[in-house]
């Protein structure tokens, strides 16, 4: 048997889906209970009562049954007796049965009774059972009820967050604020103005206790409100794509609407079926005698009753539809904004939702509107940001973030931040930071604190999101010098880097192209930058480094083995004293850099070159003192190289060179020599001539000895002869005093001269040897004896 809690299921969603129902949807509710209530009564009134009653009819008058009563007359014996008694009366005998009366009840209930009033109880509850479904299928079908059962546990937990507390708090402290802020100003009296110096200061408090309370946000619960954020993010990319609920919802109106009419049509018709008496004609005359019948049905009234109520709530149910399908049609529901939560607070950011998500939120609404205005919090990029920071400062202490700083290769105080959800305000609290790196940080943002770090000169940014306050840029114009920034995009640059107005060196390191100049044109407006590194794949110099860029002094491009085009217009540049094109993919020396008069430094690392006979046009640059052609397919060192007179360092390693010719070693200033991973096979005695030599290395080629005059340059503090064929090392060495470091790896040599050790600045771990070779030393020898021993 079907009770009546079972029968509610049908017509009842789930409980959790309340705040998914606007008040028409209540009102369907339980109006549904009603029409239930009414089945189930009418019901059990049909089936614990007598259905019909029926007496045979033995005279007809016309289409009508006329009783026998009414034809024949009584004759009633009044005969008085002694004892004063009556007669009894005696009316027409129909000499039927019990059984007969029962079967001519049954036979007129199912052949005459209309089928209205038979199954009256059964259609109100078929209508029950269609409005029901209508009214829950969409909680039900497969493709939309994951998705409200995901919004709602969603919805929930945004609701109870600690977190939108605390951002509803700080939206209301501030609106306070503001409203206290465009009070009309009027003169005030003493009273007014300690009244109000008491308001103040109970705001101020007042405000700071509510600050300090919600900023109280433990690590569980920021965890917690972190993977809401993530939830909220997953869910508007996966229901904003379709609007399978809102269609899904408005046919079910449509068909509650045409249900509606049909049930309002037929049931007002047939009400007037409902009728107590009823003429029975039934061909039984062979059984009882008679063929005509009159029957009274005892139900009817309550039924009409009960039919008449009925339709009342199929009217109110019909209007709660049809303002239902009003709100649906009246305006765009697929669109939902929160204007007036981003006027009311300082989440200007949050954005309108579209599709199924906004039809969902609309239907929230309805039932309280501040449900949608606490999940907004969770919408918002700011308000995450902010969960982040708080979450970022408990996790990074001071005490941790004191713990990563270094002392780097330029022996500067370093703190290298990687792969962090953004800046820790702590770091603000290291005010002996000199050098910050910032790598693979999404979203990191520096606030005015950064005032605090006085000694901070130097910042490197890499492949990170960096947005700087208005206070912080102020700060970092002033006293920032150094920038590296690594980018994915050429839009990935931040604007504010060209507000540095103190910036003197620009290390910029990604994609830009002939399209995208147009992001570097704020180059032109770091009026004190001199250094600028471009690392890049680039067909030409940008226009704004060559044109705008007079007072430039440093210019490096390494194109990562990429041709670099159109180099006339480095004439231009005409204060470069530094001139490095690295990986550029050069077969010859551009003849554009032959005007620049104040050049003291120029790289060729890393190109094509496999001649440089233009190296006798270096000798217009009186002051170039470094010459760096390392990493080339250079095949000989052209005669002209003697002309330049002031050179000091050379690089010609990881070439093709097979020899060095004599006018070499004209270049008599020479201090650093640089001739490793070649083919050279033998040193002239001519290297004597370089007296300032300091550095020299011919590693990795095939030497097979070394000449006596070698030795005669005194001054030399690094020798590099490892990788070669040399089978001794002549004890001249000794008259090596200045020697500092000396490589011999990788050559044929057994032992080492003890004449070695008179070299005093020459510290052990600096002689680069096979260590049984460094044991033959006379010191190492009997050290190591000792030690056996």
């Amino acid at each position: 048997m079907i009770t009546v809690t079972e029968l509610k299921v049908l017509a009842d969603a789930q409980s959790s889906y309340h705040i998914l129902k606007p008040w028409w949807d209540v009102f369907w509710y339980y109006i549904t209970m009603v029409m239930l209530m009414i089945a189930v009564l009418a019901g059990a009134l049909q089936l614990t009562q007598s259905r019909m009653l029926c007496l045979p009819c033995k005279a007809e008058v016309g289409d009508h049954c006329t009783h026998p009563l009414d034809q024949v007359s009584v004759k009633i014996n009044l005969s008085t007796n002694p004892f004063g008694k009556i007669g009894p009366s005696r009316g027409i005998q129909t000499d039927l049965h019990r059984q007969q009366y029962a079967y001519i009840d049954a036979v007129c209930y199912e052949k005459q009774l209309h089928w209205f009033t038979k199954f009256f109880p059964y259609l109100v509850f078929l209508h029950t059972i269609v409005f029901a479904v209508c009214s829950n299928f969409w909680l039900h079908y497969p493709s939309t009820s994951s998705r409200l059962e995901h919004f709602v546990a969603i919805l929930y937990k945004c609701f109870d967050s600690p977190w939108t507390t605390r951002a509803l708090s700080e939206t209301v402290a501030e609106q306070t604020m503001r409203n206290w802020a465009n009070k009309p100003s009027r003169r005030l009296t003493c009273e007014d103005t300690d009244a109000r110096r008491q308001s103040v200061q109970h705001g101020v408090e007042a405000t700071a206790v509510e600050d300090d309370a919600s900023s109280v946000l433990d690590k569980k619960e920021g965890e917690q409100a972190k993977a809401l954020f993530e939830k909220v993010r997953k869910f508007r990319l996966h229901v904003e794509q379709k609007d399978i609920i809102y269609r899904l919802y408005l046919k079910q109106i449509v068909v509650k609407v045409i249900a509606l009419l049909v049930i309002i049509t037929y049931v007002s018709y047939f009400l007037m079926h409902i009728t107590f008496e009823i003429d029975c004609k039934v061909d039984i005359q062979a059984f009882t005698g008679y063929k005509r019948y009159q029957c009274v049905y005892s139900l009817a009234a309550i039924f009409k009753v009960l039919a008449t109520f009925y339709v009342l709530l199929v009217f109110l149910y019909g209007f709660a539809c049809f303002y239902s399908l009003w709100w649906m049609l009246r305006s765009s529901l697929k669109q939902y904004s929160f204007e007036a939560v981003r006027e009311k607070s300082h989440y200007s950011d949050i954005p309108d939702v579209q599709n199924d998500f906004a039809f969902i939120l609309h239907l929230a609404d309805q039932y309280d509107p501040l449900y949608s205005k606490r999940f907004s919090i969770f919408l918002s990029e700011v308000s995450e940001n902010r969960l982040k920071q708080i979450n970022l400062n408990n996790e990074w202490t001071v005490e941790m973030l004191r713990n990563k700083l270094i002392r780097n290769s330029k022996d500067k105080t370093e703190l290298h931040l990687f792969m962090l959800s953004g800046v820790p305000d702590n770091v603000f609290e290291l005010n002996e930071i000199e050098v910050m790196k910032l790598e693979l940080i999404p979203d990191a943002k520096i606030t005015p604190m950064i005032t605090q770090l006085v000694n901070l000169k130097e910042l490197h940014i890499y492949h990170s999101t960096l947005t700087v306050d208005l206070q912080a840029l102020s700060f970092l114009a002033d006293n920032l010098e150094i920038l590296y920034l690594k980018f994915t995009s050429v839009e990935k640059i931040p604007s504010w880097i060209f507000l540095l107005k103190n910036l003197k060196e620009l290390y910029l390191a990604g994609c830009i192209d002939n399209y995208s100049f147009a992001h570097i044109e704020g180059l032109q407006d770091l009026k004190n930058l001199t250094t600028l590194y471009l690392k890049t794949s680039i067909p030409r110099i940008p226009p704004v480094v060559t044109d705008m860029l007079p007072f430039l002094q440093k210019l490096s491009v390494n194109n990562e083995g990429n041709r670099l085009l159109i180099l006339i217009s480095l004439k231009k540049m005409i204060n470069l004293t530094s001139l490095e094109l690295i990986n550029c993919d050069l077969e010859r020396i551009p003849h554009s850099i032959f005007s620049l008069a104040e050049l003291r430094e120029i790289d060729f690392k890393g190109n094509n070159f496999k001649t440089v006979e233009e190296i006798i046009s270096f000798q217009h640059l009186s002051k170039l003192t470094c010459l760096k052609l390392w990493h080339n397919s250079i095949a000989y060192i052209p005669l002209q190289i003697g002309a330049l007179a002031n050179l000091e360092q050379l690089y010609l390693n990881h070439n093709n060179i097979e020899m060095m010719p004599l006018q070499l070693f004209l270049c008599n200033k020479l201090r650093v020599l640089d001739l490793g991973h070649n083919n050279l096979t033998y040193i002239p005695d001519e290297i004597q001539l370089l007296k300032n030599l300091q550095y020299f290395s011919v590693t990795n080629n095939s030497i097979e000895f070394l000449p006596d005059e070698l030795f005669k340059c005194s001054k030399l503090q690094c020798l590099l002869l490892g990788k070669n064929s040399l089978t001794c090392l002549s004890p001249l060495v000794g008259e090596l005093t200045n020697l500092i470091k000396i490589e011999l790896i990788g050559n044929q040599i057994e032992s080492l001269p003890p004449e070695l050790e008179s070299c005093q600045s020459l510290k052990p771990n600096c002689i680069i040897v096979e260590t049984n070779v460094l044991h033959t030393l006379p010191s190492y020898a009997k050290d190591h004896k000792s030690a056996n021993r």
